[in-house]
């Protein structure tokens, strides 16, 4: 049985994760563990195969105030959760990144993309990265996952601002583009499989299927009932406008197909789009996304 510490007791992934593995009581002993005060120091991390490093500021709007936050949980805590996780003799520990180290809303992210953050989030995630790999050794495994838009049923995010917009509103623009997203159980399913095999390295995990948005408000509407218009009046005002918001919603963001299965060989059964939406949906838990 393996002996599993996951970070952050609040966390939205955490808390998914830690379901998830709960499935399989004979294989995993699970642990979630707040990092909000110094009490973590001194638990003993000796008998955790593998920690999964999940804590962090996210979702908020960065501002010069808080700007100092984002480093000090989440590099600056990471990278002395890894150091003590080495020190005490875990094998694994396993980082939950972002695409945000890249710095782009649109585009195709390759293998050989530079990472170029522009937030502070994306700043402070890439540091992080740095830092704990520097602790990478024959006996102590580090699994970066750089995953694209995670949703599912209590995420935060762009996902539950266009839900509401396809069960509310009577139209919406008709544009084709391709997003890369991972439905929250897919990610628990990838990460289950870092566990099992104590992988090490860099991975970009993503549902087998690109997501058009037009596609996924129609979706979400067929499932609420919500009679929806796709107009294409709307295309060519909507591509005039240069802000992030109208990127992160329509312009295509993706990362090369080939790059999710650089370092995993093994045939992953991942939950399909649309059966990932009907289960997004489908629900009333609500989770938060907090340390």
């Amino acid at each position: 049985m393996k002996q599993i510490l996951i970070t952050g007791v609040n966390s939205y992934v955490g808390n998914s994760l830690a379901e998830w593995l709960g499935q399989y009581p004979d294989d995993y002993m699970i642990e979630k563990m707040s990092l909000r005060d110094g009490s973590w120091r001194d638990v003993d991390f000796s008998k955790y195969d593998s920690i999964a490093h999940v804590a962090g500021i996210a979702h908020r709007k960065e501002t010069k105030k808080n700007a100092h936050l984002y480093y000090k949980v989440n590099r600056d805590l990471a990278f002395e959760v890894a150091k003590k996780a080495k020190k005490e003799n875990v094998k694994q520990f396993i980082l939950l990144s972002s695409m945000s180290v890249y710095g782009i809303n649109k585009g195709v992210i390759h293998k050989y993309t530079p990472t170029k953050p522009k937030s502070n989030y994306g700043t402070s995630k890439l540091q992080a990265e740095e830092l704990i790999t520097t602790l990478i050794d024959e006996s102590f495994k580090v699994a970066i996952i750089r995953p694209p838009m995670i949703y599912g049923h209590g995420c935060r995010g762009n996902y539950p601002r266009i839900a509401r917009i396809a069960i509310k509103f009577p139209v919406f623009p008709d544009i084709r583009n391709n997003r890369s997203m991972i439905y929250i159980d897919n990610l628990n399913i990838f990460v289950k499989l870092l566990i099992d095999k104590q992988k090490t390295g860099l991975f970009f995990p993503q549902n087998k299927e690109y997501v058009c948005t037009s596609s996924m408000v129609k979706t979400v509407a067929e499932l609420h009932d919500h009679d929806i218009k796709f107009l294409k009046i709307f295309n060519i005002p909507i591509k005039l406008l240069k802000c992030n918001i109208v990127d992160k919603v329509f312009g295509t963001l993706i990362y090369e197909k080939s790059l999710s299965k650089l370092n995993i060989k093994e045939n992953i059964n991942f939950i399909d789009f649309y059966e990932s939406i009907k289960l997004t949906e489908g629900s009333n838990e609500k989770n938060s996304n907090t340390l």
